[in-house]
């Protein structure tokens, strides 16, 4: 588990350094603006000397119009990687074989790390693991048939807790450990309940985002059935983190961490949210003014799972090494 002391001083910390990356950010945004501006009148006031006509940009490409298939698929390369991590967590193996490779017969690829967590000592939160592992394992499936022969085949995943991990890479980068020590999300029910609150709230904001893009009413009925277990898995996971915290303060310190680089690598506005209100008290539900869930399109879930803020890795990184799997370009970095 993770070290609890100076928890509340901590605390304090991430709330500075989250007024200090929005100052950042609009300072940053403002000097990139101000640049090229004075590139672009540079470049009219020597065309005017020279009376020379500017050359004639290359004009944009324009994206590959997204499916309903593609959207699934999508939701499917997220999909894997849930049903792993739980799958690993109760039961020390992933997925079969056959639920892993592509409609069309392409094995799938492989998974690094997982293991199995000891919830001996935890009753409660294993039962509530292997409801949500089953959860998981189903919604594969489920969309697996919906799809077809245009499933994809499951991305070479991450899953690993020791020094060269995707959870380790996380947790660094969030300042939930120091950059010597790792993260192993397998090494007790607490860790493990961070490790999924990592995933579950970016699988609620990536369904809520992806579902202006489906045409079909049956496949945005069978996505909103999805986003609602989500949703439910969410919300179970910042329930019990909150309820242990109250004990172990530094649980809900890593939260806070963890919310602030989400916010940090997805490049959207300061949204994410831990599982402490502004004012104090409990944040189970993080939602707007209006109490609704907010969105991520597809370019921010990327940034988050690929553990890289720029959103131009076209390779991959973090839990995905190589990439998801999307047939369409336009979804391989994602939608701006």
């Amino acid at each position: 588990m993770i070290d609890h002391r100076n928890a509340l001083d901590l605390l304090a910390a991430a709330d500075n350094r989250r007024a200090a990356r929005r100052r950042f950010l609009k300072v940053a945004g403002g000097g990139t603006l101000a640049l090229g501006s004075a590139s672009l009148l540079s470049g009219c006031f020597d065309s005017e000397e020279d009376d020379v006509p500017a050359p004639t940009p290359t004009p944009t490409p324009t994206p590959a119009a997204v499916t309903d298939s593609d959207v699934l698929n999508l939701a499917l390369n997220l999909e894997y990687l849930e049903a792993q991590y739980y799958l690993f967590a109760v039961n020390g193996t992933g997925l079969a074989a056959s639920q892993t490779a592509s409609g069309s017969g392409t094995a799938g690829g492989t998974v690094t790390g997982g293991a199995k967590v000891d919830f001996s000592g935890d009753a409660l939160v294993g039962a509530y693991a292997r409801e949500i592992a089953a959860d998981e394992a189903a919604h594969v499936a489920f969309l697996r048939a919906a799809l077809g022969s245009a499933a994809i085949a499951m991305p070479n995943i991450n899953i690993s807790g020791d020094a060269n991990g995707a959870f380790t890479a996380a947790a660094r980068a969030a300042g939930v450990i120091g950059s010597s020590e790792s993260f192993n999300p397998y090494s007790s029910p607490e860790n493990f309940l961070l490790g999924a609150y990592l995933f579950e709230d970016v699988g609620v904001t990536a369904y809520k985002g992806a579902a202006p893009l489906l045409s079909s009413k049956v496949f945005l009925e069978a996505a909103a059935g999805i986003l609602a277990a989500e949703a439910y898995h969410a919300g179970l996971v910042r329930t019990v983190l909150y309820a242990k915290g109250i004990a172990a303060p530094a649980l809900i310190t890593a939260t806070t961490r963890i919310s602030d680089a989400r916010d940090a690598l997805d490049q959207g506005s300061d949204t994410d949210q831990g599982l402490v209100a502004s004012g104090g008290g409990a944040n189970l539900v993080p939602a707007d003014a209006d109490a609704i869930a907010y969105s991520r399109n597809s370019r921010q879930v990327h940034n988050i799972v690929y553990l890289n803020a720029t959103g131009s890795n076209l390779n991959g990184g973090g839990f995905f090494p190589n990439g998801t799997n999307n047939p369409n370009p336009t979804l391989r970095v994602g939608l701006p």
